[in-house]
């Protein structure tokens, strides 16, 4: 069996194309308007409300028509999600012969990638896929992951963030940067948030600078 490969798909301001226009289109659209792609949406009709009210606002881009050759060219990645599976077959195919990445509704084998069930507490992303064994599988590990990382795990990695930042602008040699990283991560800043200690904002920055400067040297 060959696995998967996850990757984390930078999509900002990219070209990313879905062709399609109903829930399906709507799901896959929300996610990458989600990571700032620059989207546009090939469809007859839009049958999803909310894709319709994100053509209307330009949030994206509507093409009222049915795919044709070409309409690939220049895209980063294309979700194949009409509700013919010919369609779609044509999609993936052009897509292919392009070097485009692609993602097929109707049949996920057929296209270069799938998208995982996904978990988001601010920087951290937890995503799961199960190989084909069923969305429903996906959905039943995502609501159990959902209890093991709760809301804290958000204000931990924005604090991480903030510290880490910090270091590499205050701390000019490698050697001292990565002591300084290590006894970063062996805080308990985690268990602090938890009991409510500094919920909203572990840390102002001049107790940041204060902590890098009395451990630098230790």
């Amino acid at each position: 069996m060959a696995y998967e490969l996850p990757v984390m798909l930078n999509c900002e301001g990219r070209l990313c194309l879905i062709i399609g226009g109903g829930k399906v289109a709507e799901r896959k659209a929300s996610a990458l308007r989600e990571a700032g792609a620059r989207l546009c949406v090939i469809s007859p009709l839009l049958k999803s409300a909310r894709l319709a009210g994100w053509a209307d606002d330009g949030s994206i881009e509507w093409k009222a028509r049915a795919y044709r050759e070409g309409d690939l060219n220049g895209a980063f990645l294309v979700h194949a999600a009409t509700d013919a599976p010919d369609v779609n077959a044509k999609i993936a195919a052009d897509a292919d012969r392009l070097g485009i990445l692609v993602n097929v509704a109707s049949e996920g084998s057929s296209g270069s990638f799938t998208n995982p069930a996904v978990l988001r507490r601010g920087r951290l992303t937890v995503a799961i896929a199960t190989s084909g064994a069923g969305p429903m599988a996906s959905v039943t590990i995502k609501e159990q992951l959902e209890h093991q990382f709760g809301e804290e795990y958000e204000a931990y990695l924005d604090f991480l963030y903030r510290m880490r930042t910090a270091i590499k602008d205050e701390v000019e040699l490698p050697e001292q940067r990565r002591c300084l990283l290590h006894k970063l991560y062996r805080l308990d800043i985690l268990e602090e948030i938890r009991r409510g200690d500094n919920a909203n904002a572990p840390w102002d920055p001049d107790k940041i600078k204060q902590w890098i400067e009395q451990n630098r040297e230790e």
